[in-house]
Formats: structure tokens, sequence, C-alpha cells
């Protein structure tokens, strides 16, 4: 079976007895016992594959993102209102290598989940995570009959449009989903010349891509970058908010499956999540690419964990 239930040693810390901690506050629940919730309830997700990051060559080990990331989050303090329910709902495992059922078995989970009334956050895993991820979001607004506009904003260095003509990867998620729908809505940012092919940049032109260079992205240009974000939130109905980290710069985020000094800082990632978040339009997010075989001192789980707990205190 692809699908494992939620692990109590995931979810251990100081004991407060007073849910000061977010161990404490965090309920395991398989996804088949869920019942539909009164909304205010984030239902956590593992993308347990690397497969795809191994197809892309890269270095694997982002398969231990998802505890890693968990161990983290539920040391940090509780300040959310007893009426919010965090609920751990378990894993998505890639067995025999084969990526393609676990994306499809992700995407079916995540329609679930939206169906409960939940926010899913799904940690990954390779970026990979994304075309199955936003094939749920999709499947669930179909489910309603409702036509809205899904847009995705991508914190990331890499593009991710790789052509899949040779087979998919956790470089190819996003030309996957440019070419399965008519309506294609893609904001990159911190893209990265020195991690891009020219071929990249011009299937990122054919399609349309809203993109920001590394150069611009920073607390310098921060005026530029709310602009830009507003104009793509006007424009979309839904937002999928998807965090590689290793758009990170490896000095906060060396646990990654392509690390480089080159990359954003926290402080213009949270600066663009109020904005973005502040929109009400998000319906899902995930972490990808969190590789806890070269992390330092726990700094990369540490930096995606504070990022998850920033997002859910912000929502609710």
């Amino acid at each position: 079976m692809a699908y494992q239930n939620p692990q109590l040693e995931n979810w251990t810390g100081r004991v407060s007895n007073k849910e000061l901690y977010l161990h404490e506050k965090v309920m395991l629940r398989p996804i088949s016992a869920l019942q539909k919730t009164k909304k205010n309830t984030v239902a956590v997700l593992g993308y347990v594959c690397d497969e795809g990051v191994k197809r892309n060559q890269g270095r694997v080990g982002a398969k231990e993102g998802p505890n890693a990331i968990r161990k983290v989050l539920g040391k940090m303090p509780n300040h959310l209102p007893s009426s919010t329910h965090i609920l751990d709902v378990g894993d998505i495992l890639c067995l025999h290598n084969d990526m393609e059922s676990a994306q499809e078995l992700l995407s079916e989970k995540v329609l679930e989940l939206l169906q409960k009334n939940t926010f899913p956050i799904v940690l990954g895993g390779g970026h990979d995570i994304a075309y199955g991820h936003f094939k749920g979001i999709k499947k669930y607004l179909v489910s309603k009959n409702e036509t809205h506009t899904i847009g995705i904003i991508n914190f990331d260095a890499h593009f991710d449009l790789r052509s899949n003509e040779i087979g998919n990867n956790s470089g190819t998620p996003f030309y996957q989903i440019a070419k399965e729908n008519t309506t294609f809505k893609y904001l990159c940012l911190g893209i990265r010349k020195d991690a891009n092919d020219v071929q990249l940049f011009k299937t990122a032109k054919a399609f349309n891509v809203d993109y920001m260079l590394r150069d611009q992205f920073s607390l310098f240009n921060l005026s530029a970058i709310i602009k830009q974000l507003h104009i793509f939130i006007k424009a979309v109905d839904k937002i999928y908010v998807t965090i590689d980290m290793d758009g990170f710069s490896s000095a906060y985020a060396p646990g990654v499956s392509a690390a480089s000094p080159m990359g954003f800082d926290p402080e213009i990632v949270i600066a663009c999540l109020q904005k973005i978040l502040a929109s009400k339009k998000v319906i899902s997010m995930d972490i990808a690419e969190m590789n806890p075989n070269y992390d330092r001192d726990n700094q990369t789980a540490k930096l995606a964990a504070s990022l998850i707990h920033r997002v859910i205190h912000t929502i609710f």
C-alpha cells in the first residue's frame, strides 16, 4: 500500500499539558477517518518520494524530508486558538520507484483533504510533488463544478519546466501542468541564470510564465515585487503556493537536493507570503526538496518548519 498512517514518534517535545507546543496540539488522523470540518483545520500530508530527484540527476534524500520537518515543527510554540486544529494525516509513499503512481495518489488525497474543508500543507519530497498537488486542487474545483483560475506561485531557483518527452522527474512538473491545461498561470520568484539553461528561458517565454530573477528578488526591491504579486494575484481566483527549499541560499538551507550559496534569503519570502496570504485566495501549499542527509544542525528543517509555523499562524 502506498499510503501510510501518521506516526506518533514524529511529534515530540516539551510537555506543558497546556498545548503550549504544537506537538501537544497535533492530532493524528488517517485520511480515511477524517470527518468534514468547520474550516480552521490544517492537514499535514507527507510526500515520501525522491525518485524524481534521482531521475533529474540530483542528490537523493528528500524522501526523509517530511519527518525531519515534522520533528522540528512539533517542538515549536503554539499560539493558535483552540478552535483551530492541526492534523497529521500520514504519508504518500513512492514504492518500487513508481513516482507516477505516488503523484496520482497524492492528487486523490489532496482532493479528499479539500473536500473535508481542511487546508493541506504537503511536505516533500522532490518538486515532482507539484504535479500531483496541482492535479488534486484541480480535481477538487472540478468536483464542485467551479472554473476558477488557479495561480501557481513558486519560490524557487529553477523553473522546473523541463520537457518530459523522455520521462517525468523533479524538473518537469510545471511543464506537465502547462501542457495539460489550457490556462496556465505561473509566477516563479528567485530564478537564477546560473541554474537554468537558455532553453528553459525560451520555454518560460512560450508559456507566458511570470518570473523574477534572483538579482531583483530581495528586500531592496520589495515594492516592485509586491507590485508584481498584486498583478498576479488579481488575475487568478485560487492560489497554490509551493516553496522549493533549494531556492534559498545554502547559508540558510544547506540540506536540499541542489544547494547553492547564490539563493535568496528567508526575509523576502516571508514578506511575499504576507502579501499572498492576505489575499485569502491560497487554497493549498507545499514544501519541496528538503534533504536531511545534507542538513547542518537541522538548519534547513528548522527553516521549513518556521515557514509553516508562520503560515498557519497567519491564515487562522
